[in-house]
Order: C-alpha cells, then structure tokens, then sequence
C-alpha cells in the first residue's frame, strides 16, 4: 500500500465522495463505487483512466489514505 493525498468531501453519516487522488506528481480525476467500513477503515473503490480500478483506505487511527491496486486492469468492480 502506498499513501496518497486524496481531494473528497464528507457527509454527516460518514459516507465520503473521492473526487481526485494525487498520483504521479499530478491531480488525476477519479470514477467511484463503493464504499465500506471495517476495523481497517473507511474502504473506497475508485476507477482511475483506463479502468485502472483501486482500493482507498482511509486508515481511522491516522487519518491517512493508503491505496491498494486490486485484480486486473478492466475491471468491474466499480
């Protein structure tokens, strides 16, 4: 896994809306899916270009994003 800076707004119930994750020394809009709490955090499946699909982590102790490649390239987990 690896830390990234990610743009996303909260909403009251906890639910987060990634807009935009910071990879490769630039801004890159992202397509989301779902999304889903456990004892890790706050889990996010994003879509970057070229169906490239990723897993978000926002880590509850630190308050960290971490990404995880998951699967194949095209996937339709979003």
């Amino acid at each position: 896994m690896e830390t990234v800076a990610v743009d996303c707004r909260f909403a009251e119930d906890g639910a987060v809306q990634v807009r935009k994750v910071h990879l490769n020394g630039r801004w890159q809009s992202v397509g989301q899916g779902r999304q889903w709490l456990d004892e890790n955090g706050r889990h996010v499946l994003i879509m970057l270009s070229g169906d490239d699909v990723r897993e978000l982590v926002l880590q509850a102790g630190t308050l960290r994003w971490q990404m995880v490649e998951i699967g194949g390239r095209g996937g339709t987990a979003v």
